[in-house]
């Protein structure tokens, strides 16, 4: 099983955290992540993100005892692809 979400890094997510009650607390004002760097698009903190930022922590924590990692990972990925949606229609 591997361990890593396999993240594109295109930032849609960090551009778009209101989009989650659990990342609102993340908002720099304007619904893009107060850590995020839109000039380079990189987390600035990414080695100590905040937990709800990490798949793999996420589901270690709350969601394996409910899904297996590679249906979990599927979930998260049609999540990625409706927040692109969204995003690039803003």
């Amino acid at each position: 099983m591997s361990s890593d979400f396999p993240c594109t890094g295109c930032g849609a997510c960090c551009r778009s955290i209101l989009l989650s009650a659990q990342t609102k607390w993340l908002d720099r004002g304007d619904g893009v992540c107060r850590y995020f760097d839109e000039n380079k698009s990189i987390c600035t903190v990414y080695e100590n993100r905040p937990d709800v930022c990490n798949v793999r922590t996420m589901y270690d924590r709350y969601y394996k005892f409910r899904f297996n990692w590679p249906d979990f990972v599927a979930i998260n990925q049609e999540a990625c692809v409706k927040i692109i949606s969204i995003f690039s229609k803003q």
